[in-house]
C-alpha cells in the first residue's frame, strides 16, 4: 500500500514538473502518454529538485538554428555529451532568467575540463521573436555566451519538446498587449553514456546548489 501511495505522489509530482509554465497554464495540455513514469524511491518529498525517471526520454531528433546562423543537430551536435536541455523564451519575466542564471552560476564554478564535457541547451517556445540573432544577444548579454540557444519552427520545437513530456502553446497577446508563451519549466538531464533524460529538474525548485551537486555523478553518466 505504501508502494502505491508514494508512486502515486510521484506522477502527481512528474505532471507538475512537466505542465507548469510561465504565465497562465492554458493551453499547455497534455494527454496522459506524455507524462513521465516516475521512479517513487526519487520522490519522497513534494520540494525534491530533481525526480529520477523509470522510462527516461529518449534526447528529441531536433535540427534547428543556433545562434550564429547555423543548422545545429541535436543529437549529433551533444553526443556523448551531458545535455542540460532546457525550452523557454527570451521575453519570460520570471522562470526562464531564473533557471538559466542557476544553470549559468553552476557552469562558471566547473573546472573547464568539465564545461567541455557539458552542454546547456536552450530552445525557444517563442521563435517568431526569438530570432537566432536575438537569442544570441540575450545570452550573451546574460553572461551565457556558452549556452547553446536554439530557434525554429514552431511546431517542430512544439513536436520535439512534447516528447519528452514538456507542455507548450503559441504565445499569446492579453488586452494589455502582454505577450505569453506557455511552456513547462523543466531542465532535462541527458546523460553523456546513452543520450538519454533518466533525471529532470524542476526549474521552480532547482537551485545553482542542487545542479552542482548533482553534476559530478552526472558528468559520468551516473545517477544523483
Amino acid at each position: 500500500m505504501r508502494r502505491r501511495t508514494v508512486l502515486a505522489a510521484a506522477l502527481s509530482a512528474g505532471a507538475a514538473l512537466t505542465l507548469s509554465a510561465c504565465g497562465s497554464d492554458s493551453g499547455a495540455k497534455t494527454g496522459d502518454e506524455d507524462k513521465p513514469v516516475i521512479s517513487g524511491n526519487a520522490t519522497e518529498g513534494p520540494e525534491k529538485a530533481a525526480i529520477v525517471l523509470d522510462q527516461p526520454f529518449a534526447k528529441p531528433e531536433l535540427v534547428l538554428t543556433d545562434t550564429h546562423g547555423e543548422k545545429f543537430d541535436l543529437r549529433k551536435e551533444t553526443e556523448g555529451k551531458l545535455t542540460l536541455l532546457y525550452f523557454g523564451y527570451t521575453h519570460c519575466p520570471d522562470a526562464c532568467p531564473l533557471t538559466v542564471s542557476n544553470l549559468g552560476v553552476t557552469y562558471r564554478d566547473l573546472p573547464k575540463a568539465d564545461r567541455d564535457k557539458l552542454r546547456i541547451v536552450f530552445v525557444t517556445t517563442d521563435p517568431e521573436r526569438d530570432t537566432p540573432k536575438e537569442l544570441g544577444k540575450w545570452l550573451r548579454s546574460a553572461g551565457h555566451e556558452d549556452f547553446i540557444g536554439l530557434s525554429g519552427d514552431y511546431k517542430t520545437v512544439e513536436a520535439a519538446a512534447r516528447s519528452v513530456g514538456v507542455g507548450m502553446a503559441p504565445p499569446e497577446k492579453d488586452k494589455k498587449g502582454n505577450v505569453t508563451a506557455t511552456h513547462g519549466k523543466t531542465v532535462l538531464a541527458f546523460s553523456p553514456k546513452d543520450g538519454k533524460a533518466h533525471v529532470i529538474y524542476s526549474g521552480e525548485r532547482a537551485t545553482a546548489k542542487d545542479y552542482s551537486k548533482d553534476l559530478p555523478k552526472l558528468l559520468k553518466g551516473q545517477l544523483p
